[in-house]
């Protein structure tokens, strides 16, 4: 059920409604019909006008249907009184969402940030879900002697959310001890839209072996890996869980740790499906998710994958001229994956600092270690030194300094680095 809403919105009905048909889909739904309506407001007790929940009812008979998902978010109340009128289940999407979340997570990490989001979205929602909630109990362990079922559901689940709001916390710290041990090494994030090939190119790039589904939210977890294909340094690419249009606040924020790997990376790989006729409005959906994460200031790369399903040769032409700067390929034919190793290198290489150091024949031992901290861009022999011309990673500089002292500590008289 889908509805244009008096604010509107950046996505379509259409595309909205045919994104909603895939993720019921993903979540194990049969859909067996749409419906949608133009709102001049909401109404606050059924969210749509009283002839069009008629008209919903007559629908839901007719296909004997035992779900009607909804495209937005609904209220509790809402949720309770269209249940009453149809006489069925309603869904909205965000909890359509977070129903293939549950069913796609795996690691102890995914598993609980989902089961935090569904809990938060369950709780307000409480109210006539069960038959018993208003009996009155007591006893040891209760608040009040005649504290409701209800009261104590909530209670339960309130403290179910400060278990799992601790556990995230320690996985965030351990998350954290892993970043600082991969801080000197250049970080690359894949973001964008779900199923738009980002696991396809993660595999493409490193032999990670991810699963690719053409599915929506095929993978959740956050997959990092150094990255294999002739990369002139160590370089770290993570791939991270899709993003969706009206992706559940809970749910942005419970996934905060896995998202973390975009805030902490070094470059952005913006993956764009550009056979999607709508891929214009997933790239807006992306930028405006990575601006609340407060990762919208990193340096990122445009890349249209899935050049291959472009039929028309001269549509593609023509957005090239219109992204100028951007890489294009194919992750199933491998085109365009030199070209994105090229980007990638250049914006790393722009990040290196220029470093010139001066070291006497006893010291070349050390060039070897030198050279895995920065790397050497010219070498200058003379009758009593040697001069390194290097590029230093951020950090790297610092870390030759600290070999330097260490040897020249070490009583073999080093030179001092020049700056």
């Amino acid at each position: 059920m889908g509805a244009v809403l008096p604010a509107g919105g950046a996505v379509s009905l259409e595309s909205s409604l045919e994104e909603l048909d895939g993720l019921a889909t993903t979540a194990g739904y049969e859909p067996a019909g749409v419906l949608s309506q133009r709102l001049t407001r909401i109404n606050p007790k059924t969210f749509l006008g009283e002839g069009k929940v008629e008209e919903l009812g007559q629908v839901v008979k007719m296909h004997d249907a035992e779900v009607v998902i909804f495209d937005e978010d609904l209220s509790p109340g809402q949720t309770r009184n269209l249940e009453k009128e149809l006489g069925c289940r309603i869904i909205d999407r965000s909890w359509l969402i977070l129903e293939i979340f549950n069913e796609h997570a795996h690691t102890r990490e995914a598993k609980t940030q989902v089961e935090l989001a569904r809990l938060k979205y369950a709780l307000p929602r409480l109210t006539r879900m069960w038959g018993h909630l208003s009996r009155q109990r007591g006893g040891i362990g209760l608040k009040d002697v005649g504290e409701t079922q209800i009261q104590l559901d909530r209670r339960l689940i309130r403290n179910e959310i400060s278990k799992l709001e601790k556990k995230l916390q320690q996985i965030e710290r351990e998350k954290k001890t892993q970043r600082k041990s991969r801080q000197s090494i250049y970080k690359v994030a894949l973001v964008g839209y779900t199923n738009v090939g980002k696991s396809s190119l993660m595999n493409q790039m490193t032999g990670a072996g991810t699963l690719v589904e053409d599915k929506l939210f095929a993978t959740l977890d956050a997959t990092v890996r150094k990255i294999q294909k002739n990369f002139p340094f160590p370089i770290l690419l993570a791939d991270t869980v899709g993003l969706i249009n009206k992706l559940p606040h809970d749910l942005v924020a419970s996934f905060k740790s896995t998202l973390d790997e975009v805030r902490y990376a070094d470059l952005l790989l913006k993956v764009e499906d550009v056979s999607h006729p709508d891929h214009a409005s997933h790239a807006e959906t992306t930028d405006r998710l990575l601006h609340e994460l407060g990762a919208d200031t990193i340096d990122s790369l445009r890349v249209f994958n899935k050049i291959d399903r472009v039929a028309d040769k001269s549509v593609l032409e023509e957005a090239k001229r219109r992204y100028p700067d951007a890489v294009w390929l194919s992750c199933k034919t491998g085109e365009g994956m030199e070209a994105l190793r090229k980007s990638i290198v250049g914006c790393y290489e722009k990040k290196l600092g220029g470093y010139r150091l001066e070291l006497d024949y006893e010291q070349t031992r050390l060039v070897p270690e030198i050279r895995k901290l920065a790397f050497v861009t010219r070498e200058d022999y003379s009758g009593e030194n040697i001069v390194l011309h290097l590029k230093a990673p951020p950090g790297g500089k610092e870390k030759i300094e600290a070999l330097l002292a260490a040897f020249k500590a070490s009583g073999d008289g080093l030179a001092v680095p020049l700056p």
